[in-house]
């Protein structure tokens, strides 16, 4: 069954490119980015690798960890490693799941039977501290993925979870939000002083701050 938004995702203990790791104990508080790929050298995935390890400093400012996943072993993520290297200049510094029973694939119904019966569909997980799925993203094969708006959507998630707002269409970091609905136009003269109602549903205010 597929995880739905709000859902605690599976715990999984799996081998990677830096050690065994026990899932929830490895994030342990922090946001995660869980994101598979078919298999080792893939043209597409080899760039993705590359722009995820140039932008981890990036997550961690965002208190982010990043983690991906091919069904092949160990041995074949040593391999592509150097690849990643020369394509895009970039080391590998995150690490990378080996799963060739496509045991966490399964859970984490990253095996879809009209893309493959054996390869891992391009799946993104973004994963709060609580444990609990707060998006999801799947690609076909063709199409790169594209990481900023993935930190994107990471700021925004952390933005609303701790202010009664919500982010508008295209919005980034620093730009205004929406008060949302639950909160009356009393309390919002309070909290969002100077907001402007577009609408009597849809009130504007500058990003909140802390």
């Amino acid at each position: 069954m597929a995880i739905r938004l709000g859902d605690e995702v599976p715990n999984f203990t799996a081998d990677t490119t830096e050690g065994t790791i026990n899932f929830h104990e490895w994030k342990a508080g922090k946001w995660a980015v869980l994101f598979s790929h078919p298999r080792d050298f893939t043209p597409v995935c080899t760039t993705e690798l590359g722009a995820v390890a140039k932008l981890k400093p990036e997550f961690e400012k965002r208190n982010t960890k990043v983690i991906g996943l091919s069904v092949d072993p160990l041995d074949s993520h040593a391999k592509w490693a150097q690849d990643i290297k020369d394509v895009t200049g970039a080391t590998l510094n995150f690490p990378l799941i080996g799963d060739p029973d496509k045991s966490v694939a399964n859970a984490y119904d990253m095996i879809h039977p009209n893309a493959s019966d054996t390869a891992t569909v391009r799946s993104v997980f973004i994963i709060g501290p609580d444990n609990k799925l707060k998006l999801t993203l799947t690609y076909p094969a063709s199409t790169g993925r594209n990481f900023y708006e993935i930190m994107r959507v990471i700021d925004s998630l952390q933005l609303t979870a701790k202010h009664q707002v919500a982010t508008p269409a295209d919005w980034k970091a620093g730009e205004d939000v929406i008060i949302v609905p639950a909160v009356s136009d009393e309390d919002a003269k309070k909290r969002f002083p100077g907001f402007v109602a577009k609408k009597p549903y849809l009130r504007v205010t500058k990003q909140p701050q802390g």
